[in-house]
């Protein structure tokens, strides 16, 4: 039972890192198109722009729990460069602890945003309208996924400290 979960969850975390890929490729498309139009003298369609801003949004949710997990993300080690033994053990997991937390504030911020947004028609107002709820649309999701990884992280199943490769410096 549970690696028939652990598969679910990974197909789910494949499938965000997917669907955020496509999203970047959509928006590339978009743009290529719309200064295509633009540049043969047409009128380009009105609602690229406002697209490509929810793309650029929504790639950054989708593609954030796959970087947790590859340990791709923007981490501070000088800390833990410094620290040995039991003070890196228990600042480490406080980190992971802390990450969890602020991750499921934002996912439960972004669902009760999203539901909200569903509930008074909120209407995000640009070049289109746009139902305000799809900002908050994969907030819950990616959210919860990061907190996930977090969790990964804190139950022992890798270090986000522990690299492999040499750390990049100026």
């Amino acid at each position: 039972m549970l690696a028939l979960l652990w598969r679910l969850y990974n197909f789910i975390l494949i499938g965000c890192l997917v669907l955020a890929g496509t999203l970047i490729a959509a928006a590339i498309a978009l743009v290529v198109v719309d200064v295509s139009i633009r540049a043969l003298g047409f009128r380009p369609f009105d609602f690229t722009v406002a697209f490509v801003e929810y793309i650029l949004l929504y790639f950054v949710l989708l593609a954030a729990p796959y970087l947790v997990r590859e340990k791709g993300h923007v981490c501070a080690e000088v800390v833990f460069s410094r620290l040995r033994g039991t003070p890196r053990y228990v600042c480490e997991k406080f980190v992971y602890i802390l990450c969890i937390v602020v991750s499921l504030v934002f996912a439960w911020t972004g669902g009760v945003l999203f539901v909200e947004a569903i509930q008074y028609g909120y209407v995000d107002e640009r070049s289109v309208d746009v139902p305000y709820w799809a900002l908050y649309l994969f907030y819950p999701l990616s959210f919860t996924l990061i907190a996930i990884e977090f969790a990964r992280y804190l139950i022992g199943v890798d270090s986000m400290y522990a690299r492999h490769e040499p750390m990049e410096s100026m």
